[in-house]
């Protein structure tokens, strides 16, 4: 099942290349705006003719991203701040006191 357009998929790229030229250039004090729009329209073009296979690349990345770094983000945030606050015996939804009640 796709969720988007290739084509949409290729703006997207489009859209992050462009970001990370223009936050480079800026911070390197490089930045022209003439470049900046070839740059732009450079990958544009070559991201829409590519549109399909680029499509099938970030499918494969998407899942292969949500696999492993979403696993990672578990096992390094909510499973280790589980641990302290079961060592801590802390009660942060106050499940306790509810029983008493």
């Amino acid at each position: 099942m796709e969720l988007s357009s290739p084509r949409f998929k290729a703006l997207a790229v489009t859209a992050g290349f462009s970001f990370w030229f223009f936050v480079i250039t800026a911070t390197t004090n490089n930045f022209s705006l003439e470049f900046f729009a070839l740059f732009v329209a450079a990958t544009l073009i070559v991201t829409q003719i590519f549109a399909l296979k680029l499509s099938r690349v970030l499918d494969a990345f998407a899942i292969f991203n949500t696999k492993f770094f979403l696993g990672i983000l578990f096992i390094l945030v909510f499973s280790i701040y589980g641990l302290v606050f079961r060592m801590l015996h802390a009660d942060l939804l106050r499940l306790k006191q509810q029983k008493e009640s």
